[in-house]
């Protein structure tokens, strides 16, 4: 497991917003899983789902502090994921859902947003009866 530490040694500060999205979000789930479980009539994703938190941080050290602070807490190993451009993430499965707690290093953003920086400037063809031709730009 790497062990990326914040820079001050201090372990992050809950600031009460946080506190009123976790009770929220907490509070959302049970309600969600009451409502599955009353309407079994009601689909659901056979192959179940991810819940996806993103670390917001002022740098990629304490960002990537927290991914590790989440990772042993949830029992796992936080990984490099070179698939996704080199996140750092961490995951657990329970049942059929599963908890990421990702960090999106600020280069990969920045050459993310290098890459994407042309999109404005495209447009598909259409064809004849309105649909998009995606195989060809304009």
């Amino acid at each position: 497991m790497t062990n990326n530490t914040d820079q001050t040694g201090q372990t992050p500060v809950i600031v009460p917003g946080d506190l009123f999205a976790r009770h929220q979000t907490i509070t959302g789930l049970g309600a969600l899983a009451d409502f599955l479980e009353a309407n079994p009539g009601v689909p659901v994703n056979e192959y179940g789902a991810t819940f996806h938190v993103p670390i917001r941080a002022t740098d990629d050290a304490s960002a990537a502090a927290l991914v590790d602070n989440t990772a042993d807490l949830l029992g796992v190993n936080a990984e490099h994921d070179t698939r996704r451009g080199g996140h750092y993430i961490a995951t657990r499965t329970f049942g059929r859902i599963s908890y990421t707690v990702f960090h999106i290093p600020a280069h990969e953003r920045a050459a993310s947003l290098a890459r994407d920086s042309y999109r404005a400037n495209i447009t598909l063809d259409t064809d004849q009866d309105g649909s998009q031709d995606t195989g060809r730009a304009a």
